[in-house]
C-alpha cells in the first residue's frame, strides 16, 4: 500500500515538531514553517497545497502569543480565523483531511464540570476569538476534518509555561503562581502521538469522512497553574535549583491583558469512543518529560 502524502504545517512549534518524528513512519511528510509559508497570505497557503498535492493537511501553526492578540488581533485572526478557512477549502478540492488544532480558549471558563464538544464556547479574549473563527471556517467548508481541541500545551521545545518556571526557579528562591485556574497540561509529544494513531485509523478506514468532527485531545487529571508549576520545581534536578517555595496566588493578584478561563477542563470521553485512545494522567507526562 502506498503511504499517504501528509503535509504538515508548523514544523518547528512544540506540537508540529513532534510530528515530524510521529509522522515519518506512516507517511510522505512534506514539512513547511514561517517563512517558507505565510499563513497571513492566501496565495502562499493555496500555493504550498496544490503543490504537494496532499492526502493529509495537518495545521500545526498558530498565533500563540494570548495576550499580544489583543494588541495585534487582524494579524491573529489572519493566522488563527482566516487560514483554516483557506487550507479547508483547498483540502476539500483535493479530497483531502484536513487536522486542526484548536484550544480550550474557545470556552469562556464558567462551568465546574469537563467541557465537551458540544458545549457552546464564548471566548474571552481575541486569541480565543480567533481560534473559534477559525474552527467554524473549517466546519463551514464541509470538507473531510479532524479539529482536536488542546489544552495547557507544554514541552521539552519552545516557549511553554514548564520551560518558563525551570528557568525562574534556577533564578529565584520562590515563585507566586496562580492557584484559581484548573485545566489538563499536555504534553506536546502526547498530542503528536495520539494524533498519529488517530490518524492511521482513518487512513484504514473505508470511509475517512466518517471520522469528521471536533475531538477535545487532553491529558488525564486535573490540576492548578500552582499545581503544575509546584509539581515541576519538585521534579527537576537539584543541581542549579534555588527555588524552595511555590506559592498560590489569586488571578487578581497577577492581571494579564487577556483574562483567562478559571476552568478549562476537556472531556475527552469522545476521543475515547471513537478512536479507543486516552492520554496518560498529567502528572506521568511530566515525569517522562523531565527525564528526557
Amino acid at each position: 500500500m502506498e503511504l499517504p502524502r501528509i503535509l504538515l504545517i508548523g514544523k518547528i512549534g512544540q506540537v508540529g515538531w513532534e510530528l515530524r518524528r510521529t509522522l515519518a513512519p506512516m507517511a510522505r511528510v512534506t514539512c513547511v514553517d514561517f517563512p517558507d509559508i505565510d499563513l497571513t497570505n492566501g496565495d502562499s497557503i493555496r500555493r504550498w497545497v496544490r503543490e504537494a498535492r496532499p492526502n493529509i493537511v495537518i495545521n500545526a501553526a498558530a498565533y500563540t502569543a494570548v495576550d499580544k492578540a489583543e494588541s495585534e488581533p487582524d494579524k491573529a485572526m489572519k493566522i488563527n480565523g482566516v487560514a483554516p478557512g483557506i487550507l479547508a477549502e483547498e483540502a476539500k478540492k483535493l479530497g483531502a483531511l484536513l487536522v486542526h488544532y484548536s484550544t480550550d480558549y474557545v470556552f469562556d471558563g464558567a462551568k465546574t464540570e469537563p467541557y465537551a464538544e458540544t458545549d457552546a464556547p464564548n471566548p474571552l479574549g481575541a486569541y480565543g476569538r480567533t481560534k473559534l473563527a477559525g474552527d467554524e471556517a473549517v466546519r463551514a467548508i464541509g470538507g473531510a476534518h479532524l479539529i482536536f481541541r488542546l489544552c495547557w500545551v507544554y514541552g521539552a521545545r519552545g516557549q511553554n509555561f514548564m520551560l518558563t518556571m525551570m528557568r525562574l526557579a534556577r533564578e529565584r528562591e520562590k515563585l507566586r503562581v496562580v492557584g484559581d485556574q484548573v485545566g489538563c497540561p499536555t504534553w506536546s509529544r502526547m498530542i503528536a502521538e495520539t494524533t498519529t494513531l488517530a490518524l492511521t485509523q482513518v487512513v484504514a478506514a473505508s470511509d475517512p469522512a466518517a471520522f469528521t468532527g471536533t475531538y477535545h485531545l487532553a491529558s488525564s487529571g486535573v490540576t492548578s497553574w500552582h499545581g503544575f508549576a509546584d509539581a515541576i520545581v519538585k521534579l527537576m534536578p537539584a543541581e542549579g535549583k534555588k527555588c524552595t517555595q511555590v506559592e498560590a496566588i489569586t488571578t487578581a493578584e497577577y492581571p494579564t491583558p487577556t483574562k483567562r478561563p478559571a476552568y478549562s477542563v476537556l472531556s475527552c470521553s469522545k476521543l475515547e469512543r471513537t478512536f479507543g485512545l486516552r492520554l496518560p494522567h498529567w502528572d506521568e507526562s511530566l515525569k517522562q518529560v523531565l527525564e528526557l
